[in-house]
């Protein structure tokens, strides 16, 4: 999701980012103990990992014990994974351990994965913040600004419910516009009526589940407004699972006349048909993790939920986003473009 506002304030308060990953085996919960005595790919060895890394414990955790989601203020309040099953239950974020580990930083892009985190666009055009202005749009002038990849965020407020993490930044885009902003995000863990009601449905017993939401909003701290004509910013939530040979993302939208028109599904290239599927209102795509891609919905068709069900795990995600045909989306590709506001 990557919408923008041309305001004095841009936000996303009404944009929900949900996350339901259920299973159904059961799962003791057991205090943490050194990663190198835990199984690599449980909730317990990544919490342990990542505290020895960054110092922190930041968690919240369910009423039960099994539902916990880990924090990091150091990578910009991002949730690193969940787990629905406890300490000893499957980690559901992708974490880059070589790099979490590593002693320096990369200069251009620190790619150390995370379940839920804080981004934002636009990637390329005229009024991109990766490029500088006359640059080139390849990937050697290519560089993610430092308060979404490596600056740390405070930690406002938290407790085992929710956790608030604030930043102050400055940039400059393509077109030579400065933005003075400041960030305020906040992670908030789900109760199950909360999360019924977003769902519409009722959750049965026997399913084992974790849920959280995140708000971020940027707002504008310098002396002059920010308009369309110089650039806009846009809030962009990013997230990465643990792939699998037996996850396929599902991602159902709206059956309007040529729906195919409104699909990207070109940025790296054209995805090869066996692992993009489409049919007249549901999308197929492999995450198996072996393959570099991307798709993107035009908002005339996208609905506000997509899906990843992992049959060997029998694990299912879920993705709630707030979703408007009129809002205005940026456009991301590399390129100076004719549509900066059309985009996914």
């Amino acid at each position: 999701m990557n919408t923008v506002q041309p305001a004095t304030i841009v936000g996303l308060a009404a944009m929900v980012a949900c996350f339901i990953s259920s299973c159904t085996n059961a799962a003791s919960s057991k205090p943490p103990a050194a990663a190198d005595s835990l199984s690599r790919g449980s909730y317990a060895y990544d919490a342990a990992f990542l505290q020895k890394q960054t110092g922190e414990n930041i968690e919240l955790i369910s009423a039960d014990g099994n539902g916990k989601v880990l924090l990091s203020a150091k990578y910009q309040g991002r949730v690193m994974t969940s787990t629905a099953t406890g300490d000893s239950g499957t980690s559901f974020g992708w974490l880059n351990y070589s790099l979490l580990a590593a002693k320096e930083k990369r200069k251009q892009f620190n790619p150390v994965g995370g379940e839920e985190r804080f981004w934002m666009g636009p990637e390329g055009g005229q009024y991109s913040i990766y490029f500088k202005q006359n640059d080139s749009f390849t990937i050697a002038h290519w560089q993610v600004p430092a308060f979404i990849d490596t600056m740390p965020y405070r930690m406002v407020h938290a407790d085992k419910s929710s956790a608030s993490f604030a930043a102050n930044a400055s940039l400059v885009n393509y077109s030579g516009t400065t933005f003075n902003l400041s960030v305020e995000r906040t992670v908030r863990l789900l109760t199950k009526p909360a999360l019924e009601e977003k769902l519409g449905q009722a959750i049965p017993p026997r399913l084992q589940w974790v849920a959280f939401e995140t708000s971020n909003m940027i707002s504008n701290t310098g002396n002059a407004d920010w308009t369309k004509d110089k650039g806009l910013l846009s809030v962009w939530l990013l997230g990465m699972f643990t792939p699998g040979p037996s996850t396929t993302v599902i991602i159902p939208f709206r059956p309007i006349p040529n729906a195919q028109q409104y699909i990207s599904s070109d940025y790296f290239g054209p995805v090869p048909p066996e692992r993009l599927r489409i049919t007249d209102s549901i999308l197929f795509f492999t995450t198996d993790g072996h393959y570099r891609s991307k798709i993107g919905l035009s908002p005339l068709l996208a609905k506000p939920l997509a899906a990843a069900f992992d049959a060997a795990k029998n694990v299912l995600t879920l993705i709630i986003p707030a979703v408007s045909e009129k809002a205005d989306y940026v456009s991301s590709k590399w390129e100076l473009q004719k549509t900066p506001y059309k985009g996914d």
